[in-house]
């Protein structure tokens, strides 16, 4: 069939585009402590993702799986503050990231969880937290509305989550370009929520946000979450 005659039977069909890309397929890890991660990592968030088929989204939480996992997926999301202690898983996530496939770190995943893992923090993540304010309710801010990934989000909004004291790694850690923050009603300090990890090989997208329903249910925080989906399964 001619390409005239390709366009002309999909325009009968109504379809919008010739060549329309697979649903990036995403792999949520998640599985440790202080959260409900079956619940909101797990449930919720799947189902933010996939909705309206814009994505083909799986969670796990046995980390064994996740190496040969790596190899069928477009975009990983890891949630876990689990042990991955496995050198080879730890060797398959750079090499992903090398790859040019895109990361989303959220919430649990960007405390400092490993300590025989420094390289993670400080070149995936640009940093880390080791410690937050109580689970209470905070102001965020967006810095940088132009962004995606700041797409349809409000200037500012509340929520009630915990506020990660995220700190760059200023000590040779990937650069952060930081694009919300979060205000500390204790303090006065203000702290990354949202951010970009200039990894010079792929997109990383580091959120803070995601405690307990609270956020996951929050409507600023799924349209960050879409969008910063979105934005790391650019190639």
């Amino acid at each position: 069939m001619s390409l005239v005659a390709k366009l002309f039977l999909l325009s009968l069909l109504g379809a919008t585009t010739l060549f329309a890309g697979e649903p990036p397929k995403v792999l949520i890890v998640g599985g440790g402590s202080s959260h409900d991660f079956n619940k909101w990592f797990n449930q919720a968030d799947v189902a933010t993702l996939s909705e309206g088929g814009k994505a083909t989204v799986t969670y796990t939480d046995k980390v064994d799986t996740v190496l040969g996992a790596l190899k069928d997926i477009d975009v990983l999301y890891l949630s876990a503050n689990q042990p991955l202690a496995h050198v080879e898983l730890r060797k398959g996530i750079f090499d992903f990231a090398d790859s040019g496939k895109g990361l989303l770190l959220v919430h649990p995943a960007l405390w400092y969880n490993w300590g025989d893992w420094p390289e993670y923090n400080k070149v995936l993540a640009g940093g880390g937290s080791k410690g937050h304010d109580k689970l209470g309710e905070f102001e965020v801010s967006v810095d940088d509305a132009k962004h995606p990934i700041m797409k349809d989000v409000p200037a500012t909004f509340k929520i009630i989550d915990e506020l990660y004291y995220f700190t760059r790694d200023e000590k040779g850690g990937t650069p952060i370009e930081v694009l919300a923050t979060g205000k500390s009603p204790l303090s006065g300090k203000t702290f990354p929520v949202v951010f970009v990890v200039k990894h010079p090989k792929t997109r990383i997208v580091g959120i803070t946000l995601g405690h307990d329903g609270r956020a996951h249910e929050s409507a600023a925080y799924k349209t960050i979450l879409k969008n910063a989906l979105e934005w790391v399964a650019q190639k």
